[in-house]
């Protein structure tokens, strides 16, 4: 039985995007540079996001006084969490994971630009 890859394209142009931004810039900058980039990719690509969108977070009976903020939100589909460290670990994906909680999406996408070639990792709730 063959599981469908949830939203398979938007996925792939979004990796296609940061590609490009890596090529470009390659690595040894900030986060908010390749975030920066990367808005001017999706905007020119007319991808629909939210950059730095913010999410409550509920405890018991209230909602706490810190937000959630995911680097990208891209067509209230994917959230898009960037990175520009050494290497990915699990504990990044566990920082994805909790967006995706915090945003009732799905799917997570996890980019690091800090090493010689892009990595990405696909986070599911």
């Amino acid at each position: 039985m063959t599981q469908e890859i949830l939203y398979k394209q938007l996925s792939f142009d979004l990796i296609g995007l940061c590609m490009e931004v890596h090529r470009i810039l390659g690595k040894g900058h900030s986060e908010i540079v390749y975030k920066d980039a990367l808005q001017y990719e999706l905007t020119k690509a007319g991808v629909s996001f939210s950059r730095e969108k913010s999410y409550e977070v509920h405890y018991k009976d209230i909602v706490l006084p810190h937000l959630f903020f995911a680097d990208f939100v891209v067509e209230d589909k994917i959230v898009l969490e960037i990175k520009a460290i050494e290497r990915l670990t699990d504990a990044h994906a566990k920082q994805t994971l909790n967006y995706l909680a915090a945003s009732r999406l799905k799917l997570g996408i996890l980019v690091n630009f800090g090493e010689n070639d892009l990595r990405q990792r696909r986070v599911l709730l």
